[in-house]
């Protein structure tokens, strides 16, 4: 069983050894450079870049998934919306439906937050 929590700027490290596992997945991992430390500031409660994330984690605390997502903003209906960036579930934690409550979990931020889309 797995829980999931909103990201803090300390677990940036973490974030990045998920991203890392992502871009290998991808085959990119020749493209991905993240930095921890650009992360932990992006994911203060003070950063212009919106940036969040969630968290999915085993009861004995170990990171498998995540999701990163940052907000939106449509001329068009002059709302906020929802973009979600990247949901990355470690292969050996596929099919337990982590991919699927992360995503809903950011349903509902967005849900919460008045998004009109997501």
């Amino acid at each position: 069983m797995a829980t999931i929590r909103k990201a803090t700027p300390e677990d940036a490290q973490t974030l990045v050894d998920l991203i890392l596992e992502l871009a290998a997945y991808e085959r990119l991992l020749d493209e991905a450079e993240p930095s921890v430390d650009l992360l932990r500031e992006h994911l203060s409660e003070e950063a212009l870049t919106g940036c969040e994330a969630l968290i999915a984690e085993t009861d004995e605390g170990t990171a498998v998934g995540f999701a990163l997502f940052f907000h939106n903003y449509s001329t068009f209906l002059t709302n906020a919306g929802l973009y979600v960036e990247d949901i990355f579930v470690k292969p050996t934690y596929r099919g337990e439906g982590l991919g699927f409550a992360l995503l809903r979990r950011c349903a509902g931020i967005a849900e919460a937050r008045g998004c009109r889309r997501m």
